[in-house]
């Protein structure tokens, strides 16, 4: 119970600078109606609902992960991390495809099928981001291209 305590105060700490963070960003004068601070205010909302949550009312019997499952969410941490890393330098298809395939394997380990799922989610991905909703990802990004 007191785990959750701690964690849910964490939480609700990290929503708040999460939410005065946003209200740091500059809109411009031609923004979408979920512009730059709204959907950064409904983040910390919910983050802030659900530390808060947990804050009040803990888990009384609460079932701690065992060593395996750690392992894996490190990795996981670790994959997130590296992805968000090499996004820039990189590009996005090659590191989204390598983090989507280790996490499917993470998921199941079944080589081919993680791989394809890598592949798939990617491709994917990148069609949804860059053509369906208009952000600017590059593919492949300076290291690749030169």
């Amino acid at each position: 119970m007191r785990g959750d305590r701690v964690f849910g105060l964490v939480v609700t700490l990290a929503a708040l600078g999460y939410i005065v963070s946003a209200a740091q960003i500059r809109v411009g004068f031609l923004s979408d109606p979920v512009g730059s601070r709204t959907f950064p205010y409904m983040i910390g909302g919910v983050g802030l609902l659900c530390g808060l949550a947990m804050l009040l009312r803990p888990d009384p019997d609460p079932e701690w992960p065992g060593p395996p499952a750690v392992v894996r969410i490190a990795v996981t941490l670790v994959v997130l991390v590296a992805f968000a890393v090499t996004l820039r330098p990189v590009g996005f298809l090659l590191p989204a495809a390598l983090a989507s395939a280790i996490l499917a394997w993470l998921i199941r380990p079944d080589l081919a099928r993680a791989a394809l799922a890598g592949v798939g989610l990617s491709l994917g991905l990148f069609a949804v981001l860059k053509y369906g909703l208009g952000l600017g990802l590059a593919p492949f990004g300076r290291v690749l291209t030169g």
